[in-house]
């Protein structure tokens, strides 16, 4: 008789074979720091803050706690609080928005572009002017490079630039990737990143960085992430936090940075056999010209009338999970619904939000596995 054995569930994210390949390597990272007991801004926080220097092309890079530490870090730089607009897309994580709303200053909801996921500039501008008729001085904008490519830098810049705004990349899901030929970290005043595990660049807990070509930003952001200390640390000039980066943390990204670039062609690799196998039955993600992705999630659109639920438990069945970034676009959520949206309002944030799904994407998927997840999606859609 035969028997049919389920095959083992693909790993969505796969943290656990990357730990096998580096195993060696972090445990001596690890060990030394356990040996010279810096757990608190060692060394190995400095020498990694020069690494992604080198890696990114910006002049200064500031470790600290979190992606969302970063961006709010910034925030507290710049000054922005009550009265104060920042112009966000509604269709991410709550990270990019929240800490513009910890300021007291005022989040504004602006839409995306349907084909990269990404802000829309002519929504910015709406956003912008709703911005104003409410009262608020807009005084900045936060586009995010989401699922991993770039946004519309130079549109978004050039809008900045004429209605005096500065620009705040959020790089959380994209560091790694380029912008007609630029590393994210050069775009705008400053740009945020996220170490968070599941990022293509990520840590073993939290962590985050802030890139910047300038001095006076970045020694502002040195002396917030440590209380507001000035020449010492009973020396406060300023409002500040914990921010810092943890040492440990530090120590594992210097290993992982040096298969970094690896792994992001790993990622393209699959996304290039995801793009050729799926295109047929249901909207892959879209690269604009110039652009490259570290695929941070692979995330396709669903043919319209199709059963999100019921794709998603079909592909369970075989073994394949996946995920949904975002059921809830920001300007949905309980927290967050009152603050203002651009004119016009946020059609493809919120048809992006009832479509989207997001396969498995991480740089130890086999080809085999690759060719499951290919044949589970087409399946499901025939079925």
């Amino acid at each position: 008789m035969n028997q049919h054995l389920r095959s083992e569930p693909i790993p969505f994210i796969d943290v656990a074979s990357q730990r096998r390949l580096l195993g060696a390597s972090l445990d001596a990272a690890v060990k030394r720091v356990m040996d010279h007991c810096q757990f608190v801004n060692g060394p190995e926080v400095f020498e990694l803050e020069k690494q992604l220097a080198a890696y990114s092309g910006a002049k200064h890079v500031i470790g600290c706690a979190s992606g969302t530490d970063a961006i709010l870090m910034v925030m507290m730089a710049k000054n922005v609080g009550p009265g104060d607009a920042v112009l966000c897309p509604s269709f991410t994580f709550i990270a990019t928005a929240s800490p513009v709303a910890r300021t007291g200053a005022t989040p504004v909801y602006v839409d995306v572009d349907e084909a990269t996921f990404n802000m829309s500039p002519d929504s910015l501008k709406r956003g912008i002017a709703t911005a104003r008729k409410a009262g608020l001085r807009p005084v900045a904008v936060i586009p995010v490079d989401l699922f991993g490519q770039p946004a519309d830098h130079d549109s978004i810049a050039e809008i900045a630039k004429a209605e005096g705004l500065f620009v705040l990349d959020d790089a959380a899901q994209g560091f790694g990737a380029s912008y007609k030929g630029r590393k994210l970290g050069t775009l705008g005043l400053a740009t945020a990143t996220s170490f968070f595990p599941a990022k293509p660049l990520g840590c073993f807990g939290d962590g985050g960085a802030i890139f910047t070509d300038d001095d006076e930003l970045a020694a502002t952001l040195r002396s917030i992430r440590v209380h507001g200390q000035g020449v010492d640390k009973y020396d406060n000039v300023r409002l500040g936090l914990t921010g810092r980066l943890d040492t440990m943390q530090a120590a594992v990204l210097i290993e992982k940075l040096k298969i970094f670039d690896d792994e992001i062609a790993a990622r393209n690799r699959v996304a290039e056999r995801y793009a050729r196998g799926l295109s047929n039955v249901v909207t892959v993600p879209r690269l604009a010209p110039g652009n490259t992705s570290v695929w941070a999630q692979y995330t396709i659109r669903l043919p319209k009338g199709t059963d999100r639920d019921g794709f998603a438990a079909a592909l369970k069945a075989q073994g394949v999970p996946t995920a949904i970034y975002y059921g809830k676009s920001m300007h949905q959520q309980t927290a967050y619904k009152q603050y203002p949206v651009a004119e016009g309002g946020l059609p493809a944030c919120e048809s992006l939000s009832r479509d989207v799904i997001s396969l498995p994407m991480h740089a130890y998927l086999t080809e085999a596995d690759q060719e499951r997840v290919i044949a589970a999606v087409q399946g499901a859609i025939a079925g």
